[in-house]
């Protein structure tokens, strides 16, 4: 789709007819990714208790990120519009929602949540939406929306499920490259709000780092240096095998043992850092291949409030 239409074709259940998302004008799409056959986890809660609630849906999936050059815009002026339009094509909402009321930092990183540069969510300054089609607990479809704004841009993510689909032969996807190289760590953080700390190598199953040395780090390191009130969160991933409880105890390990390294080899404060792990709850990608849950294993860096 070219850039600056402001319209979005999503399919409907049936797919008997199309409904069409008018998006701001000016709006461009960043990134598109869909899968035949895929399992979507759609929030249909807030975030409290340790837990965000979702129903799952298995069918064909699609996902699109798109970002808007306009400064000044709110989320709730970018997000009010696509409510009104699945209302209208006969969506139920089920979940509406901003920022702190959401759950904030934890909802964003239980959400699925497309690679940055291509997507960002300002955990201060968002709102999400989930509507669906059929009963909560056994929808047919649902489209999930989290539009954001930060300093001179906003951006819209738009993911859609369809239950119920006859299932195709698995095929093996393409996976993501490192979406940033060291040397421009530095502006992905600040711009983005978070980045992925590429070719960390950790032992299979476990939180042991191996020795290095790692260039993303001292990058990281040199960023923390230069930028004495910079505060950032480590928020450790894992594939989806295994139970949620170990994969997020596993994932809160490794973001530690990230922690541990820039405080001990490279000097940082330990109150600058902090680790967080969500375990498999935001996939970069699908987790049906080798390759697809090695890219789901991961540290992410994420710029704190100050």
């Amino acid at each position: 789709m070219k850039a600056g239409l402001g319209a979005l074709l999503i399919l409907l259940a049936g797919a008997a007819q199309a409904v069409e998302l008018r998006l701001p004008a000016g709006a461009r799409q960043m990134i598109a990714r869909d899968t035949v056959q895929d399992r979507f986890l759609a929030p249909v809660g807030v975030f409290a208790e340790g837990e965000l609630p979702d129903v799952v849906l298995e069918g064909p999936v699609l996902r699109s990120a798109w970002r808007i050059d306009v400064a000044d815009l709110t989320p709730l002026q970018l997000i009010a519009p696509l409510r009104r339009q699945l209302e209208e094509a006969g969506f139920r909402i089920v979940l509406d929602c901003a920022a702190e009321v959401c759950g904030g930092y934890d909802f964003r990183f239980a959400s699925e949540v497309l690679p940055a540069p291509n997507m960002y969510v300002n955990i201060r300054s968002f709102n999400a939406l989930t509507a669906l089609r059929g009963p909560v607990d056994a929808p047919m479809q649902a489209v999930n929306v989290i539009a954001s704004t930060s300093d001179g841009a906003a951006f819209i993510q738009i993911i859609q499920v369809e239950s119920g689909v006859e299932e195709p032969d698995v095929v093996a996807l393409p996976v993501p490259g490192p979406l940033v190289l060291d040397n421009s760590l530095p502006q992905a953080l600040i711009e983005d709000g978070h980045v992925i700390l590429t070719a960390l190598d950790f032992e299979s199953g476990t939180s042991e780092l191996s020795q290095g040395p790692f260039s993303m780090l001292e990058t990281l390191a040199d960023m923390l240096r230069a930028q004495p009130d910079l505060r950032i969160a480590l928020v450790g991933h894992t594939d989806n095998t295994g139970g949620l409880e170990g994969n997020i105890a596993l994932s809160v390990s490794r973001a530690e043992a990230v922690r541990q390294r820039l405080i001990s080899q490279y000097g940082i404060a330990g109150a600058r850092l902090e680790a967080r792990g969500m375990g498999y709850l935001a996939p970069v990608t699908t987790n049906a291949t080798e390759a697809g849950r090695e890219a789901n294993r991961r540290v992410e860096a994420v710029v704190l409030a100050e």
